[in-house]
């Protein structure tokens, strides 16, 4: 699912009450405000949804160009890693029988 799709299901949730440009904007809101926390090494937690935070995946290191032969200095790298709660845990893993 992409955003527009998940615009779209919202906004008929709510009986197009709510216009599809300020879901729009709420999603953006949203979803900035995750990457900001995530920039800043904060970590953000969704309640029964799960957690988002900034995972390092190579450290700063000494390389050389194999060209020249000059001696260069690689940036951090960091990534996003989610960590799901029990609760969605549990709805992906049970039938959906069980899932209310």
């Amino acid at each position: 699912m992409v955003k527009s799709e998940i615009i779209l299901k919202l906004s008929d949730e709510f009986r197009r009450k709510i216009k599809k440009s300020q879901i729009n904007k709420i999603i953006n809101i949203i979803t900035n405000r995750i990457v900001d926390e995530i920039k800043h090494n904060r970590a953000t937690e969704i309640r029964k949804f799960g957690r988002f935070s900034r995972k390092k995946i190579k450290r700063n290191e000494n390389a050389r160009n194999p060209k020249t032969g000059e001696r260069i200095r690689t940036n951090e790298k960091f990534s996003i890693a989610f960590k799901m709660s029990k609760e969605l845990k549990k709805k992906i893993n049970h039938s959906k029988e069980n899932l209310n």
